[in-house]
């Protein structure tokens, strides 16, 4: 996510604000995750308010008010508070504002998922998701098609995962598929929770985990963080490992060398 900076202010308040929120005992922070997200689908559909709640021009009690109008005796005043700051914040453009919005929601089931322990689950179905979805290109398209209405690509993905994943992994991939953006950030995110980055491996065969400790270990010492392996296994690699980290990638498979070895000869 990109924004500008009046907007990363702004969602540093509003961060800031949901904590505080969050670690009041009485709030459901999975609530709170939910209520966000149902916003994002508002703002996405009502082009008036998401301009009048990020209008500069109006003041921002004028703005706070609005929101309150519209959204009070619909969710909870826990959310209601997080949007209180969302409101009252100067944001670059009401895209932007609808981003934030969206990370905080997210931030807010992420967080549900800490409390309840079940992170590590989570994450994995994130990003077993991720490659059903990217291994399938009609499916792709038709969760990425700008196009479709917003109800087809809900059922469509509640009739693929809803009943296999947990609410948390369900809820987040609905929310990014109707919003059209990248499942492997929603990875990123749930790793983030713990302090570490993700690998992407793909190998040519199945892992023991001893292997995967062996190579966890040494992605930690190369790039001096905690390393969470992601694992898929592609038999056309014909032997070794891609990984990639960011934007980063080590191929180390046979195939890959073979595609390297044939540029040599072909400059």
């Amino acid at each position: 996510m990109t924004l500008h900076a009046a907007s990363r202010e702004a969602l540093g308040l509003a961060e800031t604000r949901l904590s505080e929120v969050l670690a009041d005992a009485g709030t459901d922070p999975a609530t709170v995750g939910d209520e966000l997200l149902s916003v994002v689908d508002l703002l996405g559909r009502e082009i008036t308010l998401r301009r009048a709640v990020s209008d500069a021009s109006a003041s921002e009690e004028s703005r706070k008010a609005l929101i309150r109008s519209v959204l009070a005796g619909k969710i909870s005043e826990p959310t209601l508070q997080v949007l209180d700051t969302v409101a009252g914040s100067r944001w670059s453009s009401p895209r932007e504002l609808v981003d934030g919005v969206e990370s905080l929601g997210r931030s807010a089931l992420l967080t549900s998922s800490e409390k309840s322990g079940t992170l590590d689950a989570v994450e994995a179905q994130l990003f077993q998701v991720a490659r059903i979805v990217e291994g399938e290109p009609e499916l792709e398209r038709a969760l990425s098609d700008q196009t479709a209405p917003a109800e087809a690509k809900r059922n469509l993905v509640r009739g693929l995962f809803a009943d296999k994943v947990d609410l948390v992994t369900k809820t987040l991939v609905e929310a990014t598929v109707l919003r059209g953006k990248g499942l492997d950030e929603l990875v990123e995110l749930a790793a983030e929770r713990r302090d570490r980055s993700v690998a992407h491996v793909t190998s040519a065969s199945a892992l023991s985990d001893e292997q995967k400790a062996q190579l966890s270990e040494k992605l930690t010492r190369i790039y001096g963080r905690a390393i969470a392996l992601h694992v898929e296994v592609d038999e056309k690699l014909g032997g070794g490992l891609v990984v990639r980290v960011g934007e980063e990638v080590i191929d180390g498979s046979v195939a890959g060398q073979l595609e390297a070895l044939r540029k040599r000869l072909a400059g």
